[in-house]
C-alpha cells in the first residue's frame, strides 16, 4: 500500500515537470517569433511610455 502511494506521488511529480517544460518551451517559441527589430521597437515604445526619452 505504501509503495503504491509513493508510485503515484512520483508519477504526479513527473507529470508536473513535463507540464512545466511544455509551458517553458511554448513561451520561448513565442519569444523567438519576434525579429530583433521588433524587439528593439517594442523596447523603445516601452521606454517612451515610461517617460525615458525626455
Amino acid at each position: 500500500m505504501v509503495r503504491s502511494i509513493w508510485k503515484w506521488i512520483g508519477l504526479a511529480g513527473v507529470v508536473g515537470v513535463a507540464a512545466g517544460g511544455v509551458l517553458v518551451a511554448r513561451d520561448q517559441r513565442r519569444r523567438r517569433a519576434y525579429t530583433p527589430e521588433q524587439v528593439r521597437a517594442r523596447l523603445h515604445e516601452r521606454l517612451a511610455e515610461a517617460g525615458g526619452l525626455d
